[in-house]
């Protein structure tokens, strides 16, 4: 009796010409990403170009991982950078709402923008980029109580953001995050530099 065949499916990692398509292709998406959790533009492009360098040097991932790899880098790369931790109890939070975010972006980011760093981050992890209570604690080194109730402040100050933004009106178009030329130079300007250096 013959000795059965065993198959398996050939392993596709991600390689390094995969990460960069990838940040090249959704530069708008990441820088975004990165900007949201920063609120700065510099510290955005920083965050961006470092979850390049460190898609390419991490650990083998397996290449239908490598969009979500990419964007776990950015965060980790603005969680090391902010460093958002949770206020304590008795502080008021640091919402302001004469920023000039409020004229400046669309009402829904000036109200993202307007967040303390630990609500911001807690906000777009686990709203916008989906993330479980679990993975933000983590992440963030903290409960997952704590993420839990830092979401459901962010959720109070971005309704009173948004009722502002109504009030005043504020036609917004459409949006991007300070990709204007010169922006989208200097990032691009940066990702050539990194990825000659780590050729």
């Amino acid at each position: 009796m013959p000795e059965a065949q065993r198959t398996t499916a050939p392993t596709s990692y991600a390689s390094n010409g995969d990460f960069c398509r990838i940040f090249q292709q959704e530069t708008d998406s990441l820088y975004q990403l990165s900007f949201l959790l920063t609120a700065d533009c510099d510290t955005a492009q920083q965050c961006f170009v470092c979850g390049l360098e460190d898609s390419l040097k991490g650990s083998r991932v397996f290449k239908e991982w490598a969009r979500s790899w990419a964007r776990r880098a950015i965060i980790q790369n603005a969680v090391r950078v902010i460093n958002p931790r949770l206020m304590e109890k008795n502080l008021p939070p640091r919402f302001n709402s004469s920023r000039k975010a409020l004229v400046a972006e669309p009402a829904e980011i000036a109200a993202i923008l307007e967040l303390a760093p630990f609500e911001r981050f807690v906000y777009v992890m686990s709203v916008l980029e989906r993330y479980s209570d679990q993975d933000c604690s983590v992440l963030l080194g903290c409960s997952r109580r704590d993420a839990n109730a830092a979401r459901i402040r962010a959720f109070e100050q971005i309704q009173s953001v948004m009722e502002l933004h109504i009030k005043q009106q504020v036609n917004v178009g459409s949006w991007k995050p300070g990709l204007d030329d010169n922006c989208r130079a200097v990032l691009e300007l940066q990702l050539a530099t990194r990825l000659a250096t780590l050729a």
